[in-house]
């Protein structure tokens, strides 16, 4: 009885154990926060090992470890500027266009993620167009391949019509735009500068000439 006692006492002892070493390493795991200036520090030298893993063209490994960094603060917005750049140079455009996204919810003035976002957007686009003419219902002239790419993406995305007609408030907000446009345009008049033109001295007024040795004309009544 005494023995049985004893041997479940250990084993509590190591289950006690072994729940404080699995609660340790789950706090060393877990990201920890840091300040403003030890952030900064850290970004720094994250980024001069980003960029040593991209002269060795590693850029998942570099990404991993700004993603990592963006973990550590998930209030900064620098390593999300860094892998939209990543991702897009790598041609890359779908994680590009997500992490210009993250960047964007920090900071929705940042140009940069405005950049890579529409230009990524844009090859996106022109991609799936290369793609769509390369079916082989488009062999034809450019209005007959404009036309079977515009039933196909209307049979792919089961719209009937692509671009919806405007709204007759956007009409008259376009209209009122451009009368704003002509009226402004009317009241800004380039302003004429006149020549002003010397007049030029009458023939009947007698000229008279100059004493020589460059004299003045009233020097002999000196």
């Amino acid at each position: 009885m005494l023995s049985e006692v004893v041997m479940a006492i250990g084993k509590l002892r190591t289950t006690g154990a072994l729940a404080t070493v699995l609660l340790v390493a789950g706090c060393a795991s877990a990201p920890q926060k840091m300040s403003q200036g030890e952030f900064s520090q850290y970004l720094q030298t994250t980024t001069v090992q980003v960029d040593q893993l991209l002269s060795e063209s590693k850029r998942d490994e570099a990404v991993g470890l700004l993603s990592k960094a963006a973990d550590l603060n998930p209030a900064a917005k620098d390593p999300w500027v860094r892998i939209a750049k990543i991702q897009f140079d790598g041609g890359k455009y779908g994680e590009a266009i997500i992490a210009a996204g993250e960047v964007l919810h920090r900071d929705p003035s940042d140009r940069v993620a405005k950049s890579v976002r529409a230009v990524s957007g844009l090859r996106v686009a022109t991609e799936s167009l290369a793609d769509l003419r390369t079916d082989a219902e488009m062999t034809g002239s450019a209005r007959g391949d404009a036309a079977a790419l515009a039933k196909v993406m209307r049979e792919s995305l089961g719209e009937s019509v692509l671009i919806p007609p405007p709204t007759p408030e956007e009409l008259e907000a376009r209209r009122l735009a451009e009368e704003r446009e002509k009226n402004q345009k009317q009241k800004v008049r380039p302003k004429v500068r006149l020549k002003k033109v010397t007049p030029a001295a009458s023939a009947a007024e007698p000229v008279t000439p100059s004493a020589p040795g460059g004299a003045g004309p009233f020097s002999g009544l000196r």
